[in-house]
């Protein structure tokens, strides 16, 4: 992706590069459990994924998820559509998660 980003992956990273969205720091494609995350809020343990067409009914999403989620991550996954259709209603939902994962 840093080479050759989606225009989804440029857009979200745009939003949320340099603390951007209320101080929380991401990190895109980061190698995290065998894996490689689009982007990684270590803070927050939370993860962003944004999928193209192909993600679909892919089984190793699952798996994938699955493995983040015994790590303690939660994964937030967006379609690509969502990204470039309204960034600030994907935007939202990512600080509305990451603020509930915050301790009291």
């Amino acid at each position: 992706m840093r080479r050759d980003p989606t225009p989804a992956e440029r857009w979200f990273w745009q939003a949320v590069r340099a603390e951007r969205l209320d101080g929380l720091k991401f990190r895109r494609q980061e190698p995290l459990l065998g894996f490689i995350a689009d982007f990684v809020c270590f803070e927050e343990r939370l993860i962003v994924e944004l999928d193209g067409w192909q993600h679909g009914e892919n089984r190793s999403d699952a798996a994938r998820d699955a493995a983040f989620a015994e790590a303690g991550f939660l994964t937030l996954r967006f379609a690509n559509e969502a990204v470039l259709d309204d960034i600030d209603a994907v935007a939202a939902v990512v600080l509305t998660e990451a603020r509930r994962r915050r301790p009291l």
